[in-house]
């Protein structure tokens, strides 16, 4: 990984300065939250693939910089209202925005930042990357919302379950892929090709976020473990867990999910379920099948560097511990 962060280094540096560029408002609490989301760190995993696929596609102009930033900035606005609505108090190791100036000034910059990705989109001058972006802006909404009824339902499906998944969040991991490839003007079988990547790479992403958020080191994930659990969230670890385990099992699995506080003992009960269900192992083969499929998806371009790099940032998507 630290190969494909050295490569895109100086492109990566100009998606920083064209985000904090695009920050600029008279009002100051605008700059403040935006700068403040950006400065927490994050993967940049989004504006990576936008720069990847358009290096794969052989493009050689400089609007790459400024899409790689407004997929960011759509990116950005999503974690803030996501905070919200998950009452979450960390966010990669450090108090949310919402914990810092409360949920009205976060979901207001958010839309800020959702209003202005649009004028963004406008100025690349191109309408399939703005029909790509917004296409998965409205797909993106509506994967919250279908979420958010799918809360403590212990019924829902792993089928249901991707859906939310692609819905929520690998379709903007998918549209970033495909920007890469309008801006290098390849063929609809190759820029599909890279859209396919992306979805597979973005449902892999969550399935192990899934998995860390049962498992992982808090202070080096970043967020408090168990959230999902808390929230009621139903993920691929407890959705497998519930195929398998007994009746009484689920009962008390549906007895704390509905509570509004988890003690340590609570979560330590469903994590030892989902254990002795293989939900983790079984999460993250999933992970690792759509990780495989997504690197055969690149099949239709020729060896390279950027491909390779490609290749190595999916491997690492199954890999990561944060």
């Amino acid at each position: 990984m630290e190969r494909v962060l050295k490569m895109l280094e100086a492109e990566m540096a100009l998606v920083e300065q064209q985000f904090r560029h695009d920050l600029d408002s008279e009002v100051t609490l605008i700059r403040k939250v935006g700068e403040y989301v950006l400065a927490s760190g994050g993967k940049r995993m989004r504006p990576m693939l936008v720069l990847l696929a358009a290096r794969l596609t052989g493009y050689q102009g400089d609007k790459q910089v400024g899409v790689a930033s407004v997929v960011e900035f759509i990116h950005t606005a999503t974690l803030l209202h996501d905070d919200v609505v998950d009452s979450a108090d960390l966010r990669r190791g450090a108090a949310t925005a919402n914990t810092v100036w409360g949920n009205e000034a976060s979901v207001l910059v958010g839309d800020f930042l959702f209003s202005k990705s649009f004028s963004l989109m406008v100025r690349t001058g191109s309408l399939p990357i703005l029909q790509a972006l917004s296409d998965a802006t409205t797909m993106m909404a509506e994967g919250e919302v279908l979420q958010l009824i799918s809360t403590c339902d212990l019924d829902l499906s792993e089928e249901l379950y991707i859906q939310v998944v692609r819905d929520k969040t690998a379709v903007l991991i998918a549209a970033a892929c495909r920007c890469g490839g309008v801006l290098g003007d390849v063929g609809s079988d190759m820029e599909q090709a890279l859209n396919d990547f992306g979805m597979d790479l973005g449902i892999a992403f969550q399935f192990m976020d899934d998995a860390l958020d049962y498992i992982a080191d808090e202070a080096e994930f970043g967020k408090a473990c168990g959230h999902d659990l808390e929230e009621g969230k139903m993920t691929l670890p407890l959705i497998e867990t519930l195929r398998h385990c007994s009746d009484d099992e689920r009962g008390q699995v549906e007895e704390i999910v509905e509570k509004e506080l988890l003690s340590d003992d609570d979560l330590a009960t469903v994590i030892a379920l989902i254990t002795r269900y293989d939900g983790i192992d079984y999460t993250r083969k999933r992970a690792q099948q759509l990780v495989d499929s997504a690197k055969k998806r690149l099949a239709v371009f020729p060896d390279g560097e950027a491909k390779q790099a490609l290749e190595i940032l999916a491997d690492y998507v199954v890999s990561r511990s944060k």
